[in-house]
């Protein structure tokens, strides 16, 4: 299939049809949960720690959450934003943070049906996410729309997020920053991807609970510092941000310019690949979270976009504006790295290397587990071993691919797995809304039960 054959179906399915039900949805659970995303993030946040952990589940919240942001936490946030200022002018960042600010409201809904909707497979292993919130909660008649959401969850596992993108990103930056191979750098990824993923989901669920926080930590620092030493730079960047979301980005340097529809569409697809709210990967792993109540896990689940885009992909974009390089002629890792080295001649390249390969290693762990799951749900777990296998051969595939071919690639198969899920969510914002309601009234009444508790203990003493 030719490269315009398939630009030609990626705008076709990233058209407006689904940019609008992407977008719409976010905006009308929203409205529906009353701005949930503002008012109940610090109490999201504060339960990444605080969770109880009580109730059936494989893993605890803060393992899911970390498998969930291994698996989002990736290639997006440095190449993705980097392919989307690219193509879209700065503006596209703005449109980024539109997609994440009502993403997290989508994002909150699936953590809430995935446990709402869970059951056990024959292995005792919880199996959870849109696929079964699609058949017990939409009903039996809508089963194909769940084998549609599983087998596209697949293709996005073998041939989009989870293999191709990621890998390329490692094999490219560890090429440029260390004159490595690219055969040297597949061999070894393959090798320590096959350990980890045989284990299932509890060694992949150690891994990323260790590597995560780590890594997160050690890109926030980078991009921090990068950002001090051209403090004087950063409101400009923010103003060509906005300014060009709204008006077509002129042409500069490399730059060939921009239209608005250009800069959204690349803001939301890029965002979307980034935080993958609405794609209904998350709600796969935060299925097997030890809870009660579904709600709360929504909200542990919510902070992922929080952290993935509102955070880590504004520090990468506002770098490259910063920078000026995003008007150069190149793309992908080597435009963030081209940035890096504005401010660290001497170590840029190596922070970004350690940086990168850390995200793209753990997203191939996360999606690894999703696509399992997938798997799961459409043959059985007897089909579970072979999806392993055939997704390591894949993982060593990956890294002799294009660059465009494997983006383009990666926004079908996204869209196509979105649409499903999306349509579930809408047609079960009652039940998100009941759910919340049930959360809040219980933590209502917990706080009122602590406070008469000491108040008896004062009035006692």
């Amino acid at each position: 299939m030719s490269l315009e054959t398939l630009n030609a179906i990626d705008s076709f399915i990233w058209g407006p049809p689904l940019l609008i039900l992407l977008i719409g949805t976010g905006i009308m659970l929203t409205f529906r949960l009353r701005l949930l995303q503002v008012f109940r993030l610090p109490r999201a946040l504060k339960l990444i720690f605080t969770a109880k952990n009580q109730g059936e589940g494989d893993i605890d919240s803060f393992k899911a959450l970390c498998t969930a942001l291994a698996a989002t936490v990736g290639t997006g946030n440095i190449v993705g934003v980097a392919t989307a200022v690219h193509a879209g002018g700065p503006g596209a960042i703005f449109w980024m943070w539109m997609a994440a600010f009502v993403g997290m409201a989508t994002k909150y809904a699936e953590g809430c049906l995935a446990v709402r909707y869970r059951t056990v497979d024959k292995n005792g292993e919880i199996a959870g996410g849109p696929m079964y919130y699609i058949e017990n909660g939409l009903g039996k008649k809508y089963k194909p729309l769940a084998v549609l959401f599983a087998f596209f969850g697949v293709l996005v596992a073998f041939f989009g997020i989870g293999t191709f993108a990621q890998v390329n990103s490692i094999v490219e930056i560890t090429r440029l920053t260390a004159d490595i191979p690219v055969e040297y750098t597949a061999v070894v990824l393959t090798i320590v991807v096959a350990a980890v993923t045989i284990g299932g989901l509890q060694s992949i669920a150690r891994a990323a609970s260790k590597i995560v926080p780590a890594m997160a930590v050690i890109y926030v620092i980078s991009t921090v510092a990068f950002l001090a030493i051209f403090y004087e730079q950063i409101p400009a960047a923010v103003y060509e941000i906005i300014h060009d979301a709204f008006t077509p980005t002129a042409a500069a340097g490399g730059f060939l310019g921009a239209t608005v529809l250009v800069a959204m569409r690349n803001g939301v697809a890029r965002g979307v690949f980034s935080n993958e709210s609405g794609l209904g990967s998350a709600p796969i792993v935060a299925a097997a979270a030890k809870t009660k109540w579904p709600a709360e896990q929504g909200l542990i689940s919510m902070t992922g976009t929080f952290i993935d885009t509102i955070i880590i992909c504004t520090l990468t974009g506002l770098v490259l504006v910063v920078s000026g390089a995003w008007t150069g002629d190149v793309n992908g890792a080597a435009l963030t790295n081209a940035a890096f080295l504005q401010a660290f001649p001497a170590y840029g390249s190596v922070i970004l290397c350690v940086g990168l390969t850390l995200f793209a290693f753990t997203t191939i762990l996360g999606w690894n587990y999703y696509g399992e799951r997938c798997m799961e749900y459409l043959v059985g777990v007897k089909g579970i071993m072979p999806y392993r296998i055939v997704f390591i051969i894949l993982v060593a595939c990956g890294a002799f691919l294009k660059l465009d071919v494997i983006w383009i690639l990666a926004d079908i198969v996204n869209g196509l797995m979105a649409i499903p899920n999306l349509i579930a969510l809408i047609g079960l914002s009652g039940v998100v809304v009941a759910e919340t309601k049930a959360y809040f009234a219980h933590v209502k009444a917990e706080e009122m039960a602590v406070a008469e508790e000491e108040k008896e203990t004062v009035s006692g003493d």
